[in-house]
Formats: C-alpha cells, sequence, structure tokens
C-alpha cells in the first residue's frame, strides 16, 4: 500500500531568525540552507526579500539545489494592483521557485491591523497568488492568525482559505501566530477547513507559546494538513515554532506514522540530524539544549543505577528508539545514583581497559559517590570523570606539578583616567625537574589564571597551543557566606573535540582552577603527550 507524501517547509532562516540574540550574516544563511538541502527538507524560506540589505543579497542566488527555495512577503497592498506593488516585485525578482505570502485571516487584525476592508483583504490574497502564479512561481499563502481567526469569524477565516485555494496556491497554510491554540482544536478546526480545502494543499505552523507545537503539528497531521512548517531546534520569536528536530524523527521512527507517510529525508540522512542541530547551535554561538528530544545530549542519557543495568542488558527498556538512528548516542551517566552497572558502561563507552571483577572498579564507584557529597558533578564533567577512573585503574599520571598560584585583583584608574579592574596571576609549575613561572592580566581573575598556566608548560607546550575555553558555568550551593561554589568548564581544540571538567571548593577561583588544570591533563592525556 503506497504511502501519502508529506512536505517538510523550514522557516528557520526567517522565523526562526527572529529569536531574541539569533542574527544571521549572509554567510550564515548560505551555510544554514545547504545544511537543511542536505538533510532532505522539501522548502527552505529565505526570508523577505527588500526587508534589508542581507536578506536582498541573499536572493540574488539561490543557495540550494534540491530544495525549493521560498521567498516571504505580504500580500499586495490595498489601493494598487500586485504588478504595481514593490513588495511583490520584490518577491517575483528574487531567485526563489516559491512565493510564501502572509495575509490575515482574523477579520480584526485586517480591520484594525491593516485598516482595510475584508473583501480588500481578499482581494490582496487573490490578486497576489495569481500574479505569482503568472510569473511562473508556486504560490503559498500564510494564513496569519488563523485559528484565532476562526474563533472569532469562522465564516470569514474560512473565504481567506478558499480564496486563496481558488486562486492557485499550492499551499494554504493554517498558522497558530499566537501560539495559544492547544491540540484537539487544532485538530477540530483542520478537519473543518479540509472539507473546503483538500489535505493535498493544506498546511500547519505553529508557535510553542503552551508547549504544544509540535503537538499541534502533529494533530494537524491528523486532520488532513499535508504541509509542515517550523524550524531547526525549535528557534522562534517569543517561545518558538514548532521543532523540525522533533518532528522529522517521529515521522520517520514511528510506526503510526511511517507506515503511512513518507518524507524528503531519509532514514540515512535522519542519521545526521544531531550533527545539524549542533552544527547550527555552533554557528549561533548558542549553547545546544541538553534535554532536547531526540538530539540533546541528554536526550539517551541513563542516571540511576537500578535503569542503567536494564538498558545495558536491553536497551528498549528504557529508549523508545534507538539513539543512532538520529545521530545520537546512549550515555550511562555517572553520580550520586550510580551503581557499578553506571561505571562499567562508562568505562568501556571511554575505551577504558579493565576486568569487570576487578576491584578497583568498585573503588571508583564509592570515590565518584564520595565526591559527589562533597559538590562534585560528574555527570556533566565527562572529563574529569576519566581522569579519575584512569588514575584509579594506573593508566593516567599528572603531567605537571602547580606549586603555587596568585590572584590579584585591583581597581584602579587606567592611562586616560576611566576606573577600571584589573585581574593578574602568577603561576608557579613544575614540569619534570623544570620549574617554570608565568604572569598575565586577564578579564577577570580567572582568565587571568587560565592564561597564565597555559602560557608556558615547557615541553607541553605545543600539544595546549590549540585549546579554547567554550563555556564556563558557576553554581553556589549550601547557602551563606561559606558556601561551596562547583565550576564546570567546557573545552575544546582545533580538532573540534570538546570536553567538560569540575571544580569544588568553597573559593570560587579555587574550584575554577582545579577544572582549568584537569582540562589541561585531560587534553594532555588525549594528545598522547
Amino acid at each position: 500500500m503506497s504511502r501519502e507524501r508529506l512536505y517538510v517547509f523550514d522557516t528557520t532562516l526567517r522565523d526562526g531568525a527572529q529569536t531574541t540574540g539569533v542574527d544571521f550574516s549572509i554567510e550564515d544563511k548560505r551555510r544554514v540552507a545547504a545544511l537543511l538541502d542536505d538533510l532532505g527538507i522539501d522548502y527552505v524560506e529565505g526570508g523577505y526579500p527588500g526587508a534589508n540589505p542581507t536578506d536582498t543579497e541573499f536572493f540574488r542566488r539561490k543557495p540550494v539545489k534540491r530544495a525549493k527555495f521560498a521567498a516571504f512577503g505580504m500580500t499586495k497592498r490595498a489601493g494598487r494592483s500586485a504588478s504595481n506593488d514593490p513588495g511583490v516585485a520584490a518577491l517575483i525578482e528574487a531567485d526563489a521557485d516559491v512565493v510564501t505570502y502572509v495575509a490575515k485571516a482574523w477579520d480584526y487584525h485586517v480591520r484594525v491591523a491593516l485598516g482595510v476592508t475584508l473583501d480588500e483583504n481578499l482581494d490582496g490574497i487573490a490578486d497576489s497568488i495569481k500574479y505569482a502564479r503568472q510569473h511562473g512561481r508556486e504560490a503559498i499563502l500564510d494564513c496569519e492568525h488563523f485559528f484565532d481567526g476562526y474563533k472569532a469569524n469562522r465564516e470569514y477565516a474560512l473565504q481567506c482559505a478558499r480564496t486563496a485555494h481558488e486562486s492557485g496556491a499550492r499551499w494554504i497554510v493554517l498558522c497558530d501566530t499566537n501560539g495559544g491554540t492547544l491540540p484537539h482544536e487544532i485538530e477540530a478546526i483542520v478537519a473543518e477547513v479540509a472539507k473546503i480545502v483538500p489535505g493535498s494543499h493544506l498546511g500547519i505552523h505553529t508557535h510553542n507559546d503552551t508547549e504544544n507545537a509540535v503537538a499541534n503539528t502533529f494533530a494537524a497531521i491528523r486532520a488532513g494538513a499535508r504541509h509542515i512548517q517550523g524550524t531547526l531546534n525549535g528557534l522562534g520569536e517569543r517561545c518558538g515554532n514548532a521543532n523540525l528536530c522533533s518532528i522529522i524523527p517521529t515521522l520517520l521512527l514511528k510506526d503510526e506514522y511511517a507506515q503511512r507517510f513518507e518524507i524528503g529525508v531519509s532514514l540515512d540522512q535522519l542519521q545526521r540530524l544531531k550533527k545539524i542541530s549542533a552544527m547550527l547551535d555552533e554557528l549561533l554561538n548558542r549553547r545546544p539544549n541538553r534535554h532536547a528530544p531526540y538530539v540533546g545530549d541528554s536526550a539517551f542519557a541513563t542516571k540511576a543505577g537500578i535503569h542503567a543495568s536494564a538498558v545495558l542488558k536491553d536497551p528498549r527498556t528504557y529508549e523508545h528508539v534507538p539513539p543512532e538512528a538520529v545521530g545520537n548516542q546512549r550515555k550511562v551517566l555517572v553520580s550520586d545514583q550510580a551503581g557499578k552497572s553506571n561505571i562499567v558502561a562508562e568505562l568501556e563507552r571511554l575505551g577504558v581497559a579493565f576486568s569487570k571483577d576487578d576491584p578497583r572498579i568498585g573503588r571508583v564507584l564509592e570515590e565518584v559517590k564520595e565526591r559527589e557529597a562533597l559538590g562534585y558533578a560528574y555527570e556533566g564533567a565527562d572529563a574529569s570523570f576519566e581522569l579519575l577512573a584512569r588514575r584509579m585503574l594506573g593508566e593516567a599520571r599528572e603531567y605537571f606539578e602547580v606549586e603555587r598560584f596568585s590572584v590579584n585583583v585591583e581597581r584602579r584608574h587606567n592611562a586616560i583616567g576611566k576606573l577600571v579592574s584589573v585581574s593578574e596571576a602568577i603561576v608557579k609549575v613544575r614540569v619534570g625537574d623544570e620549574l617554570l613561572i608565568s604572569a598575565a592580566e586577564g578579564n577577570g581573575p580567572v582568565n587571568a589564571l587560565d592564561l597564565a598556566l597555559r602560557k608556558d608548560l615547557g615541553r607541553y607546550q605545543s600539544f595546549i597551543d590549540d585549546l579554547q575555553l567554550l563555556d564556563y558555568r558557576v553554581r553556589v550551593f549550601q547557602g551563606g557566606t561559606d558556601a561551596v561554589t562547583r565550576v564546570l568548564i567546557e573545552f575544546g581544540d582545533s580538532t573540534g573535540a570538546r570536553w567538560s571538567t569540575v571544580g569544588v571548593s568553597a573559593n570560587v577561583v579555587d574550584a575554577s582552577f582545579q577544572a582549568l588544570v584537569d582540562s589541561i591533563n585531560y587534553k594532555l592525556y588525549k594528545a598522547g603527550a
């Protein structure tokens, strides 16, 4: 029995660009478009040509080879024809396969926001779609505020959808623009629309303001929609859009959908999903969501000892899909809830040689639990755990010894009389028989220590020249002025490797220094120093 085709439309470069703190350059847009094209997305929406110089330049040359490239803009203004509207002209002039128009479907917005009559809005929809078709473009209409409009004036919202369909729009997309519609409402309303617009021309666009964007998308599919809009990693204004990194694997890996529908993304392409998700975050300098479904680092992580034992015997006990299917991997975390199974699984994952009946494995477990009682957290600091385990199993050593360090923070006037804070650090390190003393100024005491420590490690210096501190997190717990501080540091190098280390102390500088030392020792061990 043949499966129905679902079409995936990505709007990361347009709607996703509305995310607070996200700012795509032209080169960023080209790279993201290429990633989407490679993934097998059917439509890639690039933005609004004419809205700003970046988008205008981006549309001079189509950045995709396989996917359809879409330009986004408004329908024609009231009082003029589509052929005499500068906004519509910019859409037609863009090097794009598809024109995606947006039009109000809520009568309140038509009258108040646009200040036009309901009939003028319908005329704008019809004229604009026909004009795009006349110029050889596929036309899509995003019915903005459709669900709120349907609730307020059912007949007018349906008339907007009907007008677009009768004018030749390939897809009429129902938008939950405010993000407040719930799944049962979506399913019921889309089913009603499907009575006048065939599902083969019906799409869905949801926002995540009630944490239901993905659920709403599947509700619309069940009701007949065959065109799905969303963004990578759920980017989008306010709370974001429907997350394609959750929708795509669900369509491919869950029998209810996989047996009934097919999409442009293959199972082989799906295995690149985690990498693509991470590449987008890296491009935007955003911290990845560790707990994101399917692609997050913790999506297939097991912490409790009893769960770890079960998942090692049969992964299906605690995994709803194989992590490899989306390019992820199973992780059995080491924590104060860990049992021996967690330690064994983590050592195997890290490639540490050991015998399962080695009594030292039990001692590693006890050491982890004792240290976590002091505030250490190894589930987020895999490099520190690996060093601890390897040392206890006799596989790793200290490459250098820090004999002393000092940090000075001074508030003073600089050369132009401005009051500034200056941090200076001195580190005395012994490497073999060599005693090295380094000093550095930095942007704060931890940065100064980091620079001083990595300034001169003698014969090991060449191994750490490409180190880059990527993230620094501090957590204070056990309250009061004598509180214990936990510091987690993430480092990376030129190979693309990333690792995290942890330090704990009543002194935030001391805790930071512990994590810094671990990070450098880990790098030296992995580099074969």
